[in-house]
């Protein structure tokens, strides 16, 4: 297994201050407002992508299982785009917990292109082709306090947790941040037949994902007929995908392995991964055990000549942080590590211009 080892403070401050366009933060004074620069936007808007049409297109048809795509580029781009797959709603990329600034306007700002996805059936891509059913969950709250790591149980926060915890609103805003989910097999190989297409028409990108979206992006770079998927970094992944005759030791319900034939397994050894876990993952037998399979895939990935890692954000002295950490009070330290992944891995170039 390749993991992520604890650089000098002194060294990673250098070299992120190395990296063009970004906003210092981290040096900002107490009590002061950080300079960020402009958010030029160049042009934006949303597509639909992949679905079918059921039914007779020439009388009577229904178009469904489409995913959407809202996107912004900036005025200068960069050559690669970040498309943000969410496993709860487009707000956590959008928004900080307080609403401060999120990884969308963070990014932009940076010049990368940026697309927010919503997968068949979920969000502002609901329009699906088979009938369900929505039952709400009294308490699903509640569960959510706890699946998402801020504390053992509601409402006791895990000491030092990068939540607003004496904001009642950004909580009210939590609690609302989640569209239904569909947590099976067969969903995620709807979502990533999609999620594929949405890749080849994108051009080249880096997926960022959280939660159960890396397991569907996993599998949208094993489905791509392009090659235009250059990197994956997955906040907090629970699903991985094996190469058939592999035999994973353990196994997590909806979660269980994927297993593709090793041509298309070596996909994913074509671009960096990285795998990204906050604090507290030993409180919790979902994440310990989660983190189990995910070393496994990463030493399976490596095995075939792949660059799998996984980062431990504590280890880099990133500290409190929940199943959602790209929303934490302290992203802006989590985006840095972000940046040492593109810039380490010639992910950050600027678009070249004509005349240039």
């Amino acid at each position: 297994m390749k993991s992520i080892e604890v650089r000098s403070l002194a060294s990673q401050t250098a070299m992120l201050l190395a990296l063009a366009s970004m906003p210092v933060t981290a040096s900002a004074q107490a009590g002061k407002p950080a300079e960020r620069p402009p958010m030029v936007i160049d042009r934006q808007g949303s597509m639909e992508v992949g679905g079918k049409v059921i039914g007779d297109p020439a009388s009577r048809s229904l178009s469904c299982d489409h995913g959407y795509l809202e996107y912004q580029i900036p005025h200068r781009p960069r050559a690669v785009s970040l498309l943000m797959w969410h496993s709860s709603s487009a707000h956590v990329w959008q928004n900080r917990w307080d609403g401060g600034e999120g990884y969308q306007s963070m990014f932009l700002r940076r010049g990368y292109p940026v697309y927010l996805w919503d997968g068949p059936r979920v969000g502002r891509a609901n329009w699906g082709c088979e009938s369900y059913t929505y039952n709400p969950t009294i308490g699903q709250d509640q569960a959510n306090f706890v699946n998402w790591r801020m504390g053992l149980r509601y409402p006791d926060w895990y000491p030092g947790v990068q939540f607003p915890t004496g904001d009642a609103e950004a909580w009210n805003q939590a609690t609302r941040a989640r569209y239904d989910e569909f947590d099976t097999r067969d969903n995620v190989q709807l979502q990533s037949d999609a999620g594929a297409q949405a890749v080849d028409r994108i051009g080249p990108v880096v997926i960022l994902t959280n939660s159960a979206g890396g397991f569907r992006a996993l599998m949208s770079a094993v489905k791509a007929t392009s090659d235009n998927v250059k990197g994956i970094v997955a906040y907090e992944n629970p699903g991985y995908v094996f190469p058939e005759g592999s035999n994973p030791e353990f196994h997590h319900g909806a979660f269980d392995p994927i297993f593709v034939p090793l041509d298309q397994f070596k996909k994913l050894t074509r671009f960096p991964i990285q795998l990204v876990w906050g604090d507290h993952t030993d409180t919790d037998p979902i994440p310990a055990l989660t983190l189990k399979v995910c070393e496994q895939f990463v030493a399976e990935v490596n095995k075939y000549g792949g660059h799998a890692e996984i980062l431990r954000l504590p280890s880099v002295g990133i500290r409190g942080n929940t199943h959602i950490p790209f929303a934490d009070m302290n992203n802006d330290a989590v985006a840095g590590q972000l940046d040492l992944f593109l810039a380490r891995n010639h992910l950050d170039r600027f678009a070249e211009r004509h005349g240039e």
